[in-house]
């Protein structure tokens, strides 16, 4: 459906190290740098990348706005949260946990990045 998400930063250094602790936390590999500055992960076919606003204005937040990641377990989405609140994210919502609603369980994990975007692991679990 889509080909990648991106996100502003507006201290690539600080997300560089919030970012690769929530990726490595789950197996994936710390994110390269392109000419351009941006950061860019690979992991599990998805393409994420963060950059500083093309237009030179300050970064900010969606408002109503989530990025979710799949995880492969609950420990995972432990590991990931855990991972991001030590790398300066800030945890938000409801602790990591099953959640049931119209899709199912789900067990869910929320963060908020150094910038403020909402972020989620999911795990589905096997019913």
């Amino acid at each position: 459906m889509f080909s990648h998400i991106m996100v502003g930063s507006n201290d690539i250094e600080r997300s560089k190290r919030f970012y690769d602790a929530l990726f490595t936390a789950t197996g994936g590999k710390p994110g390269r740098t392109d000419d351009k500055g941006r950061l860019i992960y690979l992991n599990n076919g998805g393409v994420f990348m963060v950059s500083p606003p093309i237009d030179g204005q300050p970064a900010t937040h969606g408002n109503g706005s989530t990025i979710g990641f799949t995880v492969e377990n609950e420990q995972q989405a432990h590991a990931w949260h855990e991972a991001g609140v030590a790398a300066g994210g800030t945890a938000i919502e409801d602790p990591p946990g099953l959640r049931s609603n119209a899709f199912g369980s789900l067990y869910l994990a929320y963060l908020r990045d150094p910038d403020g975007n909402k972020l989620c692991a999911l795990h589905r679990p096997q019913s």
